[in-house]
């Protein structure tokens, strides 16, 4: 019995060292034992090891983790595509926009008018964000059709710098009948969740923009042109938010002198701030509107 008890606490010692000691240090510790217990009784010199051995290979590891430095090993960004039925959902949902903004009750309406029960909306799991990219995406697409149908026939001398004003400005144009709405939209694409979709809808108008005008640069200034018309055009979005004159001359006088300040499609990048800067503020603002302490 006392062999055997013996026998047991070499078994206890030798795992409680495998679990504390590195595994260098705890097979040399492992050997000494055997050294000293063995032979005991019934309890062997390579009992004493296999025990060790045992807890060695119970003992914890650090798991390694693969780290995703690459780009390519980055979650891509939610997609914004949609079925028939919420694409359904979602054009009747447009003409609501006016009277009861981005909201689920315009999403709500656009169900009704489509056949379409109210819990429908819950096909929307962004709610009021999927209406907002929906409206962003189908305002593109109206941009590329009207080039298309020939908004530039008879226009070839305005050059690409010319088919880029022009375009931005036809691009306004379609927030006229929703403009009063924007800045509340707005603040919903300002929440963290919803800045990449946002950022990636504004990048992609930018680029539809420069294709349509012609544009050709396979060099450094794609993405200076890129960066530089999207600061262009999001000033002139917030601008004409707050712009009251008639036709929003303004507005269009603004986008002009930008034109002419920067030497068409400048690298400068002051108005990212601005903008990002008026998409803050309003978020702050809607918050302590809704009675958050901010």
């Amino acid at each position: 019995m006392a062999a055997l008890s013996e026998c047991r606490l070499a078994g206890k010692l030798t795992r409680n060292i495998a679990k504390a000691l590195p595994s260098t240090q705890s097979a040399i510790a492992s050997r000494s034992l055997s050294r000293k217990y063995a032979p005991i009784g019934n309890c062997t010199a390579k009992t004493v090891q296999a025990v060790c051995r045992r807890g060695l290979s119970t003992a914890p590891r650090l798991s390694s983790q693969l780290r995703c430095y690459h780009s390519q090993f980055h979650p891509p960004l939610p997609t914004h595509e949609y079925t028939n039925s919420q694409t359904a959902i979602l054009s009747a949902a447009l003409k609501h926009i006016p009277d009861h903004g981005f909201t689920n009750r315009a999403l709500m309406l656009g169900a009704r008018d489509m056949g379409f029960l109210d819990v429908s909306i819950q096909l929307f799991p962004r709610q009021e964000m999927d209406l907002i990219l929906f409206w962003l995406a189908s305002r593109r697409g109206l941009l590329r059709s009207k080039v298309e149908n020939g908004l530039f026939e008879g226009k070839e001398q305005l050059g690409v710098d010319g088919k880029v004003k022009a375009l931005i400005l036809e691009r306004l144009k379609m927030n006229n009948e929703i403009i009063h709405r924007w800045q509340d939209a707005l603040a919903l694409m300002s929440f963290p969740s919803n800045i990449p979709l946002s950022l990636s809808e504004l990048h992609s108008l930018s680029s539809d923009i420069l294709y349509l005008a012609g544009d050709a640069s396979i060099d450094a200034s794609w993405y200076t042109k890129r960066l530089s018309l999207s600061t262009l055009y999001a000033s002139s979005e917030v601008i004409m938010t707050r712009d009251s004159s008639p036709d929003y001359s303004y507005t269009e006088g603004f986008v002009e002198r930008r034109f002419e300040d920067n030497g068409a499609l400048g690298d400068k990048v002051g108005g990212v701030k601005s903008y990002l800067g008026f998409m803050a503020g309003t978020a702050v603002g809607l918050g302590r509107s809704w009675g958050l302490k901010i």
